[in-house]
């Protein structure tokens, strides 16, 4: 009889429903793109839930129609995001769906890609769709060419909508007129202008960030400043019952970098700072895929258009030190005695040279090993930071020393005004203190002595901000006990007289390391460094900010006496003395009288000293060459000192490429159980070795050549 019955509605209705489509559900798929919608436009809702009579009226029963309205609320430009039409496109792919009926298609997709896949999926499983002007067949072409030419008006119908209302609010963004969440620092008044907080103390509070950091010029720095004083940020509460109270949050990174980044405190109007990149959103987020971009890419910058708390060439000049403190930059100050962290260049490769400690930090070192952690290639060079330290130091005393009273008088000028923004933010906090403990007071009076719940409730309160205002008090005072609250004249008369002694000041224990770098890198662009053949010659660039360069020349203390420069008539004058029958200890007393200097550069020769190279000379008591000459050798094998010699190569680069396998060696153990080392070094490996050691690296020419 039911068979009958839905034959009937067939034949009444459509030739396109079939007995299989009753075997399965109907599925009435509801849909509003924003919560909005769904509270205020009832009728559309209505609409769509009224599909279910039309379900009942094509023949299916109660128990066979689905309603899923799990997409009320969400946007039908993407799947993503959208559960209702996922378990739409599953039910269908389980072949459990007979028909989908929708109001109509822009309900069900407003993408062609995501509704082209709904038509594959329901014309490959038999399923139908019905909206407010006929029911489809998908698997029928020229349905499925009517449901594309629809699909494609939907979306085209979204990309319209979108465009007509992004080109008015871009237009209104131009004139400046469109509104925007404030930082801290600023409120929307009811009108729609923007103006700055009108609370005092969040006006000074944001200003003194700017202050600190155009002192410290590192956002840790700067919280760590705050932190220490006490000092806490303005918020105000955007939603809620509480909305637009001033509350008071401890300060963090990312408050002290929003405000350091945001150009609204130079006074401009900026839309288009952070732009959306299809390629960094995320399935299900959103809020990613934002990215902010420079400001010569902005869509809309009008300056002097809000209350500014600093100019724009000081948001500039902060713009450019971010950059700097970045690792992939300059780099910001860093902890150590290294006063060039950051700055210098190796003259070979051109490749930033790294900062290493050793002898539990007391020892500092440049090496150039960017090539040997990435390739594993050898490292290029190195050398002891002391001496490149102090004639960095001596250039900049030199250069600062004409602009030192002008310099000390805007120091002492600093100081006073960053004391005296710290004090006012002090006096803010107990004024405001002391209005919260009269308010409380206040409230207390106002309350009926008989009503004693409020009562009870009113003087607790009263007690919490007494207590509060107690706090506050003793906090105030061991601030005060710190420091004082003004520069006295014997302070002022102190940063006078160094003035006119600046190494003095820089050599001042109350000067840290940290300053002395924030120095250096307001004055030094970066430091390229070549140590001449292996040698303890080293060749300075100093590049400057303004782009004038200095060159200079460093003695650097060497491993072996042998990679002297001067290794060679070092020898022949030891010889020289020793034929005219000098003792070591004469020896080593003349040289140092004429001002020969050891490999590590400090202290001078003495005898043991001289013993060893009278006997390189084969002069000495201990002949070792004497010794190697007895052992049974084959063609073309040298001792390493031998080798050393002939090639001018160090005998710990020839151990270190010996044990890599660059060269080839044995031991003899003719004379003793520990065998003497013998190296193969015909000419074909020494002409080989040659060429390592002088091997060329042009990276530096190339980048010198790009920037020049």
């Amino acid at each position: 009889m039911e068979r009958e019955c839905q034959k009937k509605i067939i034949q009444m209705t459509s030739n396109k429903i079939h007995i299989q489509h009753f075997e399965r559900q109907a599925i009435v798929y509801i849909r509003q793109s924003t919560l909005q919608q769904v509270e205020r436009n009832n009728e559309s809702t209505k609409l769509q839930y009224a599909l279910q009579e039309k379900a009942y009226s094509l023949g299916w029963h109660k128990e066979h129609v689905l309603v899923i309205d799990d997409d009320l609320g969400r946007s039908g430009s993407n799947a993503e995001g959208r559960p209702g039409f996922q378990r739409l496109v599953a039910e269908v792919s389980m072949d459990r769906v007979g028909i989908i009926l929708g109001i109509e298609i822009s309900r069900l997709a407003r993408s062609c890609r995501d509704w082209h896949q709904l038509l594959e999926v329901c014309a490959l499983f038999n399923t139908l769709i019905a909206d407010s002007d006929g029911i489809y067949d998908p698997s029928n072409y020229n349905d499925r060419l009517l449901l594309g030419l629809k699909g494609t008006m939907s979306e085209a119908e979204l990309h319209i909508i979108k465009q007509r209302m992004l080109s008015g609010k871009k237009a209104k963004a131009r004139r400046g007129e469109l509104g925007m969440q404030v930082p801290m620092g600023y409120i929307t008044h009811p009108s729609g202008e923007i103006i700055k907080d009108p609370d005092e103390q969040a006006q000074s509070t944001i200003q003194l960030v700017f202050e600190l950091f155009g002192r410290y010029r590192t956002i840790h720095a700067v919280l760590r400043h705050l932190v220490s004083n006490q000092i806490t940020m303005p918020c105000r509460v955007r939603s809620g019952p509480k909305k637009g109270d001033l509350e008071w949050h401890r300060p963090n990174r990312p408050s002290v970098s929003n405000i350091l980044h945001n150009p609204i405190y130079t006074g401009a109007y900026v839309y288009g700072r952070r732009q959306v990149d299809p390629k960094r959103k995320k399935p299900g987020r959103p809020a990613t895929g934002n990215k902010t971009v420079e400001f010569n890419h902005w869509e809309v910058l009008i300056k002097d258009k809000l209350p500014a708390y600093i100019s724009w060439e000081e948001y500039e000049r902060n713009q450019r030190q971010l950059m700097m403190n970045t690792n992939n930059a300059l780099g910001a100050p860093r902890k150590g005695v290294s006063l060039l962290s950051g700055l210098i260049v190796c003259g070979r490769c051109g490749l930033k040279m790294a900062t290493r400690y050793t002898d539990k930090n007391s020892k500092l070192r440049y090496v150039c090993c960017r090539m040997a952690v990435d390739y594993a290639d050898e490292t290029c060079q190195s050398l002891v930071g002391e001496a490149l330290d102090k004639l960095i130091e001596m250039q900049v005393l030199q250069a600062i020393q004409p602009s030192a009273l002008e310099v000390s008088l805007k120091a002492a000028e600093d100081v006073e005004r960053e004391k005296q923004l710290i004090l006012s933010n002090w006096k803010q906090q107990i004024e405001r203190s002391n209005y919260e403990v009269e308010r409380a007071y206040r409230q207390y009076n106002a309350a009926e002595p008989e009503n004693r719940l409020v009562a009870r409730t009113l003087e607790k309160k009263w007690e919490d901000a007494l207590l509060n205002h107690e706090k506050l008090e003793q906090a105030y005072q061991d601030h005060l006990s710190k420091q004082h609250t003004h520069l006295t004249e014997a302070e002022r008369g102190s940063i006078k007289k160094l003035a006119t002694d600046i190494p003095a000041l820089w050599a001042a224990s109350t000067t840290t390391q940290e300053q002395r770098q924030h120095i250096i890198r307001l004055l030094i662009k970066r430091v390229i460094v070549s140590v001449v053949d292996n040698t303890e010659n080293v060749h300075v660039e100093i590049q400057w900010l303004g782009e004038h360069k200095t060159h200079a020349q460093i003695i650097r203390p060497v491993a072996k006496i042998e990679q002297l420069s001067y290794y060679r008539e070092l020898l022949d004058r030891i010889a020289i003395l020793h034929q005219e029958g000098q003792s070591s200890e004469a020896i080593a007393h003349i040289l140092n009288q004429e001002g020969w200097k050891t490999a590590k550069q400090r202290g001078g020769f003495n005898a043991g000293i001289i013993l060893k190279l009278l006997s390189r000379k084969g002069l000495g008591i201990i002949n070792k060459n004497v010794v190697s000459k007895r052992v049974m050798r084959e063609e073309n094998e040298l001792t390493i000192r031998e080798l050393s010699e002939k090639t001018e190569i160090p005998e710990p680069t020839l151990y270190q490429w010996m044990r890599s396998g660059k060269i080839e060696a044995r031991y003899d153990k003719t004379l003793s159980k520990k065998g003497v080392l013998l190296l193969k070094a015909g000419e074909k490996e020494i002409k080989k070795l040659i060429e390592l050691k002088n091997r060329s690296k042009r990276w530096w020419a190339s980048e010198q050549s790009q920037t020049d």
